[in-house]
């Protein structure tokens, strides 16, 4: 069996996507390579270790290797992040040249930079484009890099510097259908991540649901959330947006911004906080329609993202209300999703209040389960089965 030594210069692990985007392919390649994933030392303080903390099998190697791990004050620490991801590349690297696999993979340009002068069949798996990271572009085109894009839109800013097409895969994230198949009611699943303020008035409110990080570049604003609960309830007040994740500072943040923007509006937005990736069927099996924001102005949202909660959401078979960007297009379209103007506030929360009236609720269903029938072609393994086959080209 060939041997893959997935390269990840980064902490694991991490409460952060991309630590279950890396974890679950491993796991899947593990299905088919002798597959070995690879990370410098970071202090941490999640404790459990990577299996159980992603729940993943155990059909993989999982290492660390030393490296230096310290913090500068300020603006400084920017210095800090590059000297430590440099001098950690280089060990990777070494450690990859020691262990002699067949293939090479990884997120991270400089390992496989310093690798590509004594080894080949490398694999780089790209999550953006940069102008600024031309210089290993241009190297890993002329070592003749297999590419693995997550969209159709990274995959034409390749080809425009060069690449030929055949050496570039489009293999958008995935989810794991088996998580989603959970054995329990919406009441229950009310109860359990609602239950301080779960009673009778709260079973009959509507619930949309955010799940994920409060970033800019992800459209999930104070003012995009609490504009759109102002819009729902001059509707329907019997409602409750949930945003679950976001870091202890993002929702501080939040909650001092949300009293001073619209004080009345606080009880209609729960913040439930950062919760662990297991949990996630269970809030989505709560909710009445799942959100999904972007942002139009930022290039990462409008054309490279791949969202993991896209497909969970898929998966949960729960409603999607969606900004229409032309990277969540490539998977999510009029017949599986709500689409709606990027940016606008006011057609969010119309669409919100149009998914929670009874009288939508047979078309609202059909969307979900064609959700449902489309995430089937976006599972890890599936991921797993076209790399490899890609490999084999």
């Amino acid at each position: 069996m060939k041997k893959l030594l997935y390269i990840a210069n980064l902490r694991l692990p991490t409460e952060k996507a991309y630590g279950i985007q890396i974890t679950k392919m491993c796991e899947a390649l593990g299905e088919i390579l002798d597959v070995e994933l690879i990370a410098p030392y970071r202090k941490n303080n999640i404790k459990e270790g990577v299996f159980d903390y992603y729940g993943v099998k155990r059909n993989f190697k999982f290492n660390r290797i030393w490296a230096p791990d310290f913090y500068l004050p300020g603006v400084f620490d920017k210095i800090a992040v590059f000297i430590k991801s440099a001098i950690s590349a280089l060990g990777l690297a070494f450690y990859a040249l020691k262990q002699n696999p067949d293939i090479v993979y990884s997120r991270d340009e400089l390992p496989l930079y310093f690798l590509s002068f004594f080894k080949k069949n490398l694999f780089f798996e790209a999550h953006r484009f940069s102008k600024l990271r031309k210089l290993f572009y241009k190297r890993f085109k002329n070592k003749n890099f297999k590419i693995i894009v997550i969209t159709n839109h990274l995959k034409d800013d390749f080809i425009k510097i060069g690449f030929l097409p055949e050496s570039i895969l489009v293999a958008p994230d995935g989810v794991d259908l088996a998580e989603f198949d959970i054995q329990i009611s919406k009441n229950e699943a009310r109860e359990k991540f609602f239950g301080n303020i779960h009673n009778e008035h709260f079973a009959r409110k509507k619930i949309a649901v955010y799940i994920g990080h409060l970033y800019s570049w992800k459209g999930a604003s104070v003012d995009m959330f609490s504009e759109t609960a102002k819009y729902i309830c001059e509707k329907n007040p019997n409602f409750l947006i949930s945003i679950f994740g976001g870091t202890d500072n993002e929702l501080k943040k939040f909650r001092n911004e949300l009293k001073k923007i619209h004080p009345n509006l606080v009880p209609m937005i729960y913040l439930g906080g950062r919760v662990p990736h297991k949990d996630v069927p269970y809030i989505l099996k709560a909710a009445d329609c799942a959100i999904l924001t972007g942002n139009e102005s930022d290039t990462i949202s409008l054309k490279y993202t791949s969202p993991l909660k896209m497909f969970e959401y898929m998966a949960s078979g729960c409603p999607i209300v969606a900004q229409n960007l032309p990277s969540f297009r490539e998977v999510l379209n009029d017949k599986n999703s709500f689409l709606v103007k990027p940016g606008d506030a006011r057609a969010l929360a119309d669409k919100i209040s149009w998914v929670f009236e009874e009288k939508n609720l047979k078309t609202v269903e059909g969307k979900a389960v064609k959700a449902l029938e489309d995430v089937k072609n976006y599972t890890w393994q599936k991921r797993a089965d076209k790399i490899y086959n890609f490999s084999k080209s």
